[in-house]
């Protein structure tokens, strides 16, 4: 099993206990990482060998202390690096994930300490996501998806939960960004669409869909 493999199957063992309620089940597994189920199973006994995640047959797994540990330094390496491609090489916002996922495994302490300092020890990366620090840390950004807010709401998008181009390419379209302020003005009691007033005029109809994927706080 090649470091990156196993480092690819912790950060998505991360990313699925803490964002989905059945947790990290093997399916779940297989499907964002888009490997076949026998493969994964294979795959997690190796990390249970190694202590890195609690495995059992049929059941969710979850990360052990160690194997949570190297999961947030690989998630602190990804998000720093995307804050490199976009504060200093100019990258979009929508263009930075993909090449994000080729410089997180480069494992040096010492450059990844650099590149913090060189940033100004940024706390989000451009999706506002937090970034944990070298000790693990995350701000708490108290943040719920947009699909919970009700009619009235005056909300501040704090990240998103989807980092596909065509999705960051459409908050592109309608202006609504991290840290863009707006307004609920109604919601589509048949299917739960939204419209929003992101700015005095500048009104917007999202799905719900686009909703349950935008994290925002309230003001």
């Amino acid at each position: 099993m090649s470091t990156q493999t196993q480092e690819n199957y912790l950060k998505c063992i991360y990313k699925l206990s803490t964002q989905n309620i059945e947790g990290a089940s093997t399916n779940a597994i297989a499907k964002e990482l888009q490997a076949r189920a026998a493969t994964v199973t294979d795959m997690l006994k190796k990390l249970a060998e190694k202590k890195l995640i609690n495995y059992t047959k049929y059941k969710s797994v979850s990360l052990t202390v160690k194997g949570n540990k190297l999961a947030l330094e690989i998630i602190r390496r990804h998000r720093l690096w995307e804050v490199f491609l976009v504060n200093t090489l100019h990258f979009k916002w929508d263009e930075v994930h993909e090449v994000a996922e080729q410089l997180e495994h480069i494992n040096s302490e010492k450059l990844i300490e650099n590149l913090n300092n060189f940033l100004g020890n940024p706390k989000f990366d451009p999706h506002g996501d937090p970034i944990p620090d070298k000790h693990g840390k995350m701000i708490d950004t108290r943040s719920i998806p947009l699909s919970e807010a009700k009619i009235g709401d005056k909300l501040q998008m704090t990240g998103v939960l989807e980092h596909s181009n065509s999705f960051l390419n459409y908050l592109n379209e309608i202006n609504l960004l991290p840290n863009q302020k707006f307004t609920i003005k109604k919601i589509n009691p048949f299917d739960q669409s939204m419209q929003i007033e992101i700015l005095k005029g500048n009104t917007q109809f999202i799905s719900s869909l686009t909703a349950s994927n935008i994290l925002v706080k309230c003001l």
